[in-house]
């Protein structure tokens, strides 16, 4: 950012459920360290009342836990700031001008919805896969338009944040990225994968989680229903199904994962907003076409 520039205000949007005191205060340090912005933080107990929380940050405490997605949402609600910052409990911010460096690209481009640095484990250095966000990604560090996002930290202007409707509540877990990043694509926007400013996150298995095979088939069929035109949606769900018999050999997580599926085509998957043509072929020119 040049000098005298106005600084940029960020509501920063941290989720706990009291389980990570450790990483917990270590990512908390790491964001009130931030320079070169407002900073506004909020922690939203996940039907808990936040414990551990550093002294003039304010709190919101759900009955119940909600999941990560409609968290956000309520965190985003009950904090200032004219940017967004989503960060995950257990994820570290090692220089102070993180936040300002992403701050300062998405003032560059008026067209961007969101920026999303590479993240990457603290012990290793490596930056799993399916964190870079776009096909190509056996090369992290090469920057460029994203289509999707990797939830966990993510700076997003808030005007498109609420333009779009924010995260997809009832996801609970899982794909929320994708539908969001999307309707960003669909309103004329794109993201931004920016791998010079790295984040620090342990690269934890997403399958540790009790419901992942169920709640990762269940949310895919909810995103195609809820965002592509209907003559795209078979051919979305059969690749992605191609694709998790080739990745998957345990026959249980295979049975759990039809179930899921199943689940997804007779339940209620939300307002259904179908992209426009044009917002396909724009995905589709960015190296991502809807079907993946």
């Amino acid at each position: 950012m040049s000098t005298g520039a106005a600084r940029p205000s960020i509501g920063a949007v941290v989720l706990t459920m009291n389980d990570r005191p450790t990483e917990f205060a270590q990512a908390m340090a790491s964001l009130l360290a931030q320079e070169g912005v407002y900073l506004d933080v909020v922690v939203v107990g996940n039907g808990c009342e936040p414990e551990h929380v550093p002294p003039g940050v304010r709190t919101v405490a759900l009955p119940e836990n909600l999941g990560i997605p409609e968290g956000r949402n309520v965190g985003a609600a009950n904090v200032k700031g004219d940017l967004l910052l989503f960060f995950d409990n257990d994820a570290i911010l090692p220089q102070p001008d993180i936040a300002a460096r992403l701050a300062a690209r998405l003032r560059k481009d008026p067209d961007l919805a969101y920026v999303q640095p590479r993240i990457a484990d603290p012990n290793t250095g490596v930056t799993l896969r399916r964190w870079v966000p776009r096909l190509r990604a056996a090369d992290a560090t090469r920057p460029g338009t994203v289509t999707v996002m990797a939830e966990g930290i993510m700076l997003m202007r808030r005007e498109v944040f609420e333009r779009v409707g924010g995260w997809p509540g009832r996801f609970f877990l899982f794909h929320e990225g994708i539908d969001l990043a999307w309707r960003c694509w669909d309103h004329g926007y794109t993201g931004f994968y920016m791998p010079d400013a790295v984040v620090h996150h342990p690269a934890t298995d997403p399958a540790r989680h009790a419901t992942f095979y169920r709640m990762n088939a269940r949310n895919r069929v909810w995103l195609a229903r809820r965002n592509l035109p209907r003559i795209l949606i078979p051919a979305h769900l059969a690749v992605w199904a191609l694709l998790t018999l080739w990745r998957v050999n345990d026959r249980k997580a295979l049975r759990t994962s039809v179930a899921g599926f199943c689940e997804g085509l007779r339940t209620d998957c939300g307002t259904r907003a179908p992209m426009s043509w044009r917002t396909v072929a724009r995905l589709t020119g960015a190296g991502r076409p809807p079907i993946f």
